[in-house]
């Protein structure tokens, strides 16, 4: 069976911004305290002072009275356009740094940050590329494509429109222009006739991670649990190894299933044993002190610590330990989860490798031909998964009780920096090599 293959895009690395007019102690600096003098002579004072000065120092042979003039008031012209420049640029750089250091709240009345705007965005994105389809087998649809923006026309689908009422229900905006009961209608509709949902991708078969998807987005727009429970039930009972192996040795649908369960049928007698098998699949980094983690698999072989699968292994065992409680050994792996994540030696993290965002495929046979497979592609978001699990209540308690030490290496031990990409299949650092399914290149 192929494994799943993990592919890297680059992120826009965030540029520093410029540094701060004023000194060390917070005041002006030496030159900027000479250009502002400069200025506050007068721009007609200072091309004058020249101009008077070099009169008198040029010789008389330099070619009469009008040659001296000249040069003179010249020199004194570009002095004087000088000293005005810079004067202007000392009182703009004051200005700006006057309004950043306004805090928010303070009735400033500037333009809204950031996440607003974002925010703002993001919505405006769903209203505009939402689709409405009428199928004759299905009723009416209405919802999105499995990724914005395609060229042909777009038929809703479970998971577009599973991860669109997610994301509607995170912004909570509910104006009008998104009905969420039209797309809870439309997640019952695009149902398989077997029951549970699959991608576009996987044919008429369902799948557990976007079934699982599917039923955590319905739980959370207030479907009742007696009609969620059967669909779990089902769903669990088809995600055991000897149904789909593929499925239970991939960390990320593992991960999904875990998270949609534990909404849609908390009380579930599959989800200690998904937890169970989430926890024995870590793996011990050398790289960041022996802390364990995970990578892009859950059985041998690995692949290479992952950031994005140690987050998304994070919030599900942060989620599962709410609902569920936990024991001490979870919580452990789960809390060296957290460490590892907190144990990035990239201090500024502007182009930190941690944050690069990731293509997955998870492959599995095809029922009709055992020799092909179905594909489906994952493009995940690394940041926002890194947020979701160091915001956190318990990766916010293993940070208070853990002494942040800020010089040279590791956050809690002061060690120098590592690697930190090595792995058990030969990669690691001053190798060279390159792991299964890893794009970074160790040493």
């Amino acid at each position: 069976m192929s494994h799943q293959r993990l592919g890297r895009d680059p992120l826009r690395p965030v540029r520093p911004g410029p540094p701060p007019a004023g000194g060390p102690d917070g005041g002006a600096s030496r030159p900027v305290r000479f250009v502002g003098w400069l200025g506050g002579l007068g721009c007609l004072a200072a091309g004058y002072g020249v101009f008077q000065f070099l009169f008198q120092l040029l010789p008389a042979s330099l070619g009469g009275e009008a040659a001296k003039y000249l040069v003179s008031s010249v020199s004194g012209a570009g002095t004087a356009l000088a000293a005005w420049l810079a004067a202007a640029l000392v009182r703009a750089r004051a200005a700006g740094t006057a309004r950043t250091a306004v805090a928010p709240g303070d009735g400033a009345g500037g333009a809204p940050g950031p996440l607003p705007e974002v925010f703002a965005s993001a919505y405006g994105t769903l209203v505009a590329q939402v689709s409405v389809v009428d199928d004759p087998d299905r009723g009416r649809l209405t919802g999105w494509s499995h990724s914005l923006g395609e060229s042909s026309p777009a038929r809703p689908t479970s998971v577009g429109t599973a991860y669109g009422l997610q994301t509607m229900l995170d912004l909570g905006m509910t104006d009008g222009r998104l009905a969420p009961g039209e797309l809870v209608d439309t997640l019952w509709r695009l149902r398989l006739p077997g029951g549970g949902w699959s991608a576009r991708s996987q044919g008429a078969r369902p799948r557990p991670e976007v079934t699982a998807l599917v039923l955590g987005a319905l739980a959370r727009a207030g479907v009742p649990p007696e009609r969620l429970t059967e669909e779990a039930d089902r769903c669990a009972r088809a995600f055991t190894r000897e149904l789909d192996r593929a499925g239970r040795e991939s960390t990320h649908v593992v991960t999904t299933v875990l998270r949609g369960l534990l909404r849609a049928a908390p009380g579930g007698d599959a989800l200690p044993r998904l937890r169970e098998a989430l926890v024995d699949g870590a793996v011990s980094d050398p790289g960041r002190d022996h802390l364990r983690c995970w990578g892009y698999r859950l059985d041998q072989p690995h692949g290479p610590p992952c950031p994005l699968h140690t987050a998304q292994a994070v919030v599900a065992l942060e989620r599962a330990a709410r609902v569920l409680g936990e024991s001490a050994g979870v919580r452990a792996a789960r809390e060296d989860g957290v460490r590892w994540l907190l144990s990035c030696p990239d201090a500024p993290h502007h182009s930190c490798a941690d944050l690069e965002n990731l293509r997955e495929e998870v492959r599995r046979p095809r029922p009709d031909d055992p020799a092909r497979h179905e594909v489906l592609h994952v493009r995940h978001f690394t940041a926002t998964w890194i947020v979701r699990a160091l915001l956190s209540r318990g990766a916010l308690e293993v940070a208070g009780r853990t002494a942040w030490r800020r010089g040279g290496g590791s956050w809690w031990t002061g060690r120098p920096p590592r690697c930190g990409r090595g792995s058990r299949t030969g990669s690691g650092p001053g190798t060279g090599a390159t792991a299964p399914g890893c794009g970074t290149r160790c040493g």
